[in-house]
């Protein structure tokens, strides 16, 4: 079993920045491919971004691109989201998820492991 802790949400200003981040209790998680996903209430929780556990390839939802970006820190046993130019509408609680097959895409199901989310809120 792996126990995914995601850190580093908050409450900033529209434009500001924020540093997510997901570390897996058990294992490491450099033998997991990562997503990043997002809820915001009343709606349902989408893809945000994902990244590869060989290649490093990264995958982005196009209203994040530009903005996020999503790395792995091997020192730390972790993986980042980079989130910049925050918008009110990024508010959300974000989540980790880690896959054990290979090459996941942006469907939750393809993500075998989950956090428990971190709160992120952007004020106007």
């Amino acid at each position: 079993q792996v126990l995914l802790i995601e850190s580093g949400g908050g409450l900033v200003q529209a434009g500001e920045s924020l540093i997510l981040s997901c570390t897996a209790s058990g294992r490491s998680i450099r033998g997991y491919d990562v997503g990043w996903y997002r809820q915001a209430p009343g709606k349902q929780r989408e893809f945000v971004a994902g990244i590869d556990r060989t290649s490093g390839n990264q995958l982005y939802a196009p209203f994040v691109k530009g903005r996020f970006t999503i790395s792995r820190d091997n020192s730390k046993d972790a993986v980042a989201l980079q989130m910049n130019s925050l918008k009110p509408e990024d508010t959300a609680v974000y989540y980790c998820a880690a896959a054990t097959s290979p090459a996941p895409g942006v469907y939750e199901y393809e993500y075998n492991y989950w956090g428990r989310g971190t709160q992120v809120t952007v004020h106007s």
